[in-house]
This record gives structure tokens, C-alpha cells and sequence, in this order.
């Protein structure tokens, strides 16, 4: 089987870490388990023996999943190593060749990769720039048809940080209801929501939804590689067949922070941490983008660590992303890793100082740019 280069994840990869100023990511400045567990719980982490865990997660820690999901139980809940892992089973255990995915666009662009991959008549409908990346419903419901194996979304959404509505996401469930089609609900950002209201998630809203979730980007915990998939019991039992054949099991002490993580209490402190930085830093890019003469159009994120701008000058995104990074030792993401040109995606979630140093070396280069 051969697969198309994951664009966005290959540059990242190859680069990230040979940059003094990286904007790529979507995510929030990383915790460090001191700032994160008290002594007692390091103490219990120091004597945890370094076996294999529970492949599917401990139930403990499934529990503690469910329960930010209405009627869930640890059932319900399959622990992988990152939510890039639960998008991959997701996928590879619910569709085959020929089954009609109808996907939203801009994504992540992971799923679209492996369904392609996987055989996957994918039909993309799209989040509207002139809706302030909003759903067009009309064009949705053309979009969809009687033979719709699935609905993806991705909600909180990468690159825009866009939020459906609880009307658009239930006019979703009509349509996946009348096609006898599943959704599937990429909610890696669900808890970085910059007004502080959690989106709705579809689980619980029809009986054929699955959702991904995870600690990497909300909680600021990405280098455990912690993510999950909830959904109806006879699924989740079906995709633990299939992480036989990847991982196998998630690592004992990421298994172990994160039952820490989502107690009550510490979720709370570490949505709160990750919201107080996104709302000042936000405000930093704004009053930033502002100074820019009108190069961008910017319509802001709803949740997320990253803002998805159209920019107006005369040169492709990717070769500003490449000028960039050779010649400023800034990193961002391009529009054309989303299959859209004259965007790019700047990750803002970071430290407020580095985060200012990295934007006063784009406005150096696009003065360049325009002359």
C-alpha cells in the first residue's frame, strides 16, 4: 500500500527542532511534571514499576474519560498512544475501499491522507471563509447521500480554531441519521476554548458517533502521547482489536499522569492555565496583525493555539514559510499543507516573550516581501 507524504507532519518534523523560533505548533507551552504534580503524586510516579500496563488503558483512566462524556463508561473509552493513533484506528477499523467519507475541509489533513490511502472515496464539504469559517449547511446536504459511510469533523477545528454551533452539529447528526452514516469527531481541542465554554461534544447526540480526544493540545501535556476514542461499546471493542497491531498499549507512565490529569481538580488548574494563556497571547497577535498594514485577514479562533490567516502579498506560502525559516530562523506552517495557498498557520500558544520575537522576524520578512 502506498501512502501520500503527510505534508504537514513531515515539514514539522524535519524542522521543528532545527529553529530558534518554532510558530508551528497548535498546541500550548508544555508543562513539566513539577509544575504539574504535587510531591506526593511524584512520588507515586518515581515507585510505579515500568511494566506493561492495561493495552487498552486502565480502567481507572478510562473512568476518568468517561466521564466528561454523558452516559460513557470505561467501556467506551480506548486509550492510544496520542490522538494521531485514535484518528489512524479510527479510520482503518470503520471504513474499507469504496465506502463514501464525506470530510470537512481545512483539516489536519491526517485522516485525509489514510482514507485516501486506505481505497476511500472521500467528498469534502467546507468550513466558509465568507462565514467566518463557518458551515454551509445547503452545500453539506448535497454533499451527503444515501450511500455516506461517515461524517468527519474536526470541531474544535485545525487550522481556523472554528466551533460548530450545537444547531449545526445537530443538523450534522440529522443528516448522518437519515444516511444511516457514523460520525466521527476529531475533539483534540475540545477545553481550549478561549471564552472558556467547552464545545459541546457530538457523543451522546446519536447512537453512531465516535470522538477522539486526548492531552496534547488543550492541556499542554503533548509529549505524553495520551489521546482516546469513545464511542458504542461493540466499536471501541473492535478498534482495541486493531491497536493489537499498532502500539499495542499506551506507555505506564503517561497511563499514570494522565488518570492524575483528569481528576476534577487538576483538569480544572490545567484548562484554566491553558485558556489565561491563550487569551493574552491572542491578544498579542491581534494587536500584532494590526500593525501590519492590512497584509492580513483574520478572522480569530474560537479555541485552539493557532490563527489561520489569508495574507495579501505575491508569493506562495510555502516559499514564505521556506524564506522564513533559511533566512529568520522562524517556523510556520504553510497554507499549502491544508491544499490552501495564501494562508499559513501561526501557532501562538507559546511563551509570550518567544512568541513576540518570532512575529517581530515575520514582520522583517514580509516588509522584505512587499518591498
Amino acid at each position: 500500500m502506498k501512502i501520500d507524504i503527510f505534508d504537514l507532519e513531515r515539514i514539522q518534523s524535519i524542522w521543528e527542532n532545527q529553529v530558534e523560533y518554532n510558530l508551528t505548533e497548535s498546541g500550548l507551552h508544555p508543562y513539566t511534571l513539577k509544575e504539574l504534580l504535587n510531591e506526593d503524586e511524584l512520588e507515586t510516579l518515581l515507585s510505579t514499576r515500568l511494566g506493561y500496563g492495561q493495552t487498552n488503558g486502565s480502567i481507572p483512566l478510562r473512568e476518568a474519560v468517561a466521564r466528561h462524556y454523558k452516559d460513557a463508561n470505561a467501556d467506551n473509552v480506548l486509550v492510544t498512544n496520542g490522538s494521531a493513533e485514535a484518528n489512524f484506528i479510527a479510520i482503518w477499523s470503520q471504513l474499507n475501499p469504496q465506502d463514501e467519507l464525506v470530510l470537512m475541509y481545512p483539516n489536519y489533513m491526517q485522516i485525509a491522507g489514510l482514507a485516501k490511502s486506505f481505497g476511500v472515496t472521500i467528498k469534502p464539504f467546507y468550513l466558509e471563509e465568507d462565514l467566518n469559517w463557518g458551515l454551509n449547511l445547503e452545500k453539506l446536504k448535497q454533499t451527503v447521500t444515501p450511500n455516506t459511510k461517515m461524517i468527519a469533523v474536526c470541531n474544535p477545528n485545525n487550522p481556523t480554531g472554528a466551533t460548530l454551533t450545537l444547531e449545526e452539529m445537530q443538523e450534522i447528526v440529522t443528516m448522518a441519521d437519515a444516511a444511516g452514516a457514523w460520525i466521527y469527531s476529531d475533539e483534540i481541542y475540545r477545553g481550549a476554548e478561549l471564552d472558556s465554554i467547552e464545545t459541546p461534544t457530538f457523543y451522546g447526540l446519536y447512537d453512531k458517533v465516535i470522538v477522539n480526544g486526548g492531552l496534547s493540545k488543550a492541556y499542554g501535556l503533548p509529549g505524553l502521547r495520551l489521546g482516546w476514542l469513545v464511542g458504542p461499546k461493540q466499536n471501541i471493542d473492535d478498534a482495541w482489536a486493531y491497536h493489537d497491531y499498532t502500539t499495542i498499549g499506551p506507555s505506564i507512565i503517561s497511563n499514570e499522569v494522565a488518570q492524575l490529569v483528569l481528576q476534577p481538580d487538576k483538569r480544572i488548574k490545567a484548562l484554566t492555565r491553558s485558556r489565561k494563556i491563550l487569551v493574552e497571547n491572542l491578544a498579542v497577535l491581534k494587536d500584532w496583525i494590526d500593525k501590519q498594514n492590512q497584509l492580513f485577514r483574520f478572522i480569530p479562533p474560537k479555541a485552539g493555539g493557532m490563527a489561520f490567516l489569508r495574507y495579501f502579498a505575491d508569493i506562495n506560502s510555502r516559499e514564505l514559510s521556506t524564506r522564513l525559516r533559511e533566512e529568520m530562523s522562524v517556523f510556520i506552517m504553510d497554507g499549502d499543507c491544508f491544499g490552501m495557498d495564501h494562508f499559513i498557520r501561526i501557532g501562538f500558544g507559546s511563551e509570550q516573550d518567544y512568541l513576540l520575537k518570532g512575529l517581530d522576524l515575520i514582520a522583517d520578512m514580509l516588509q522584505q516581501v512587499r518591498g
